[in-house]
């Protein structure tokens, strides 16, 4: 009897380990895309989905007309699932929630914050499930006990704003603890290998933003995405706190003007209050507010230098642009090449591998 009979393929068996991921989503791969606010848009979200995975709209700051017309705009891209990341700290949480009832967005992820009860259950009984972040076990059971529906840990190394933690520390966590609703893992992957072995820990699937900044269907500026394409790992690193009085959220990104800059207005600040010229929830605001505009300027105009270059780690294996399908298929080869190796599983054939991608990195910006 063969090989392929006996155990199956490598393609059988990852499809067994990420099963509850696929069913919660209702896609082809238990990928979700991770909601980069200006990158992932209607283009890029239909990208993702169409590719298999579980495409995810960044609201960021949108108002709830724009965040209507971009899930308009999405659905006239892609037939297949997708979800909207809305940010708890927005003013209109409510109505923006609404807005994704109204529209039929059947899967809802709560970011930046701990969410209210309320929008939890103004969603739940609008027919949606609703994801969260859980950045430390005791705030994973919590959450399950308001009632989300899924979990995403996502550790230090991502890009943007990031918690403490790495995220083979979470993932050793929170996996073995919270059973009750599927975990999707986020934070420094890049590679099929790393999405078995998180799968094998228990996670139902994973969430990658960085590796799609890159993709054709990307709105990103040539600028941003040469950027991106240089970078190593090590560029990628997390906004230093110049003083404790004023707490700052560590934000990953590449390392440019800007980031300099940002210490050297921390100081402004922080000298500003100590001469008693301004107060000290005014001096935080100021602190926060350093950044509006930043992601913007680099991902839509291309300022690379005083723009935010917000970055996971996995940024060094980014080496080039490729369709978002083709980085899906690469995720996948991977993935099974693992699983065929350690297992001895047979490798199911594969469609033949696309032409050479667009190499960004010695184009003309």
């Amino acid at each position: 009897m063969s090989t392929t009979t006996t155990i199956g393929t490598a393609r059988d068996k990852l499809d067994a380990l990420w099963t509850r991921g696929r069913d919660f989503l209702g896609t082809e791969l238990a990928v979700m895309g991770g909601a980069m606010t200006w990158v992932s848009d209607a283009g890029l979200v239909a990208a993702i989905s169409n590719g298999g995975g579980f495409g995810v709209l960044a609201c960021g700051a949108m108002t709830p007309e724009m965040l209507a017309q971009e899930i308009d705009a999405t659905r006239a891209l892609t037939a297949k699932p997708f979800g909207v990341n809305l940010i708890t700290m927005h003013p209109q949480l409510d109505t923006l929630a609404a807005v994704c009832l109204d529209h039929g967005v059947h899967h809802v992820v709560l970011a930046g914050g701990l969410p209210p009860a309320p929008v939890i259950k103004q969603l739940k009984d609008g027919g949606a499930k609703v994801v969260c972040f859980a950045p430390a076990l005791v705030l994973a059971k919590k959450l399950v006990r308001m009632g989300v529906d899924a979990l995403v840990i996502e550790g230090m190394e991502a890009g943007g704003h990031i918690g403490p933690v790495a995220t083979s520390v979470l993932a050793q966590e929170i996996l073995p603890e919270i059973r009750d609703v599927p975990v999707f893992v986020a934070g420094g992957i890049g590679r099929g290998e790393a999405i078995v072995a998180y799968l094998e820990l228990g996670a139902a699937g994973v969430q990658l933003g960085t590796r799609f900044v890159c993709a054709t269907e990307s709105r990103a500026h040539p600028n941003f995405k040469r950027a991106f394409i240089r970078a190593s790992a090590r560029d990628a690193m997390p906004s230093a706190q110049l003083d404790s009085r004023f707490p700052v959220i560590p934000v990953r990104a590449l390392q440019n003007e800007g980031t300099r800059r940002f210490m050297d207005f921390q100081r402004e600040v922080v000298e500003r209050f100590n001469r008693g010229e301004v107060d000290q929830k005014d001096a935080q605001l100021e602190i926060e507010h350093f950044w509006a505009g930043a992601l913007r300027r680099a991902v839509i105009d291309g300022d690379v230098e005083n723009g935010s270059l917000m970055a996971g780690q996995s940024v060094g294996m980014v080496t080039r642009e490729q369709p978002t399908a083709e980085i899906l298929a690469e995720l996948v080869a991977q993935a099974e090449d693992a699983l065929a190796g350690r297992y001895g599983h047979a490798k199911a054939p594969r469609a033949k591998e696309a032409g050479p991608a667009l190499a960004l990195a010695g184009a003309a910006g």
